[in-house]
């Protein structure tokens, strides 16, 4: 946990420094810096994806995936927790659509790929912090200019950071043991997917931004995906 309290507080002081100085960074400036992000992100994304050994693995997780979290809406339910944020820290509705624009889009961000997967994985299995940390000053980094262009919803993406990241190092010291380098390396590959997703949406491309927090479900699919597509290779050898 030590790691992820570490990138959480990266979070929070990059948010802070970019509030501090929002109004002295220019929008047209701001707008080139997210767009500069995108192309950097979807070009994460993309590296993380092709690492994947496995394409059919990404795609039907992804489809899965997609459809449970379109069932359960968390793109909806995180909206939800947004707002009711912005309610109880600010005193009128400005802003609004900037505080949940900032809040999912960091928290997704954050949250998702190689290096939030993995570098969870190895705090919670060989007390490796060194992943984590490198990824808190990226995030810090992103934070800054996040919080500049959306303001304080960017902050509030810390609390799911940290439940995301303490959960997988818990959870990697309870069945990380039985995870092999197959699974950990798929669902990478699944959340660079995302990570492109989050990049087009930076880039403002698609008419209707894509949900992507109704896909976070895909990524932790391989980890049922793989064992199971084994063993039905196996019955019908």
């Amino acid at each position: 946990m030590i790691a992820t309290l570490i990138n959480v507080a990266l979070v929070l002081l990059g948010s802070a420094i970019g509030l501090l100085f929002k109004n002295r960074i220019r929008p047209r400036f701001s707008s080139a810096i997210i767009a500069a992000l995108g192309l950097c992100v979807i070009g994460l994304g993309i590296s993380n994806l092709l690492a994947s050994n496995n394409a059919l693995c990404v795609i039907l997780c992804m489809v899965v995936g997609t459809l449970i979290g379109e069932a359960l809406n968390i793109d909806a339910a995180m909206n939800r927790g947004a707002e009711w944020l912005r309610r109880a820290m600010t005193k009128n509705g400005k802003d609004n659509s900037l505080f949940v624009e900032g809040f999912v889009s960091s928290t997704v961000l954050f949250c998702v790929g190689a290096l939030a997967v993995n570098g969870a994985l190895q705090a919670g299995l060989n007390q490796d912090y060194s992943i984590l940390i490198s990824k808190g000053v990226i995030d810090c980094v992103t934070a800054i200019t996040f919080s500049a262009a959306y303001g304080i919803g960017v902050g509030f993406a810390a609390i799911p950071l940290l439940i995301y990241e303490g959960g997988i190092t818990l959870f990697a010291q309870v069945i990380g043991p039985y995870l092999g380098d197959a699974v950990v390396a798929e669902m990478s590959a699944v959340g660079g997917t995302l990570i492109v997703g989050i990049g087009i949406n930076m880039l403002g491309l698609p008419k209707e931004k894509l949900r992507v927090a109704n896909m976070l479900p895909a990524i932790f699919l391989p980890i049922a995906y793989l064992p199971l597509s084994a063993l039905l290779a196996g019955f019908f050898a």
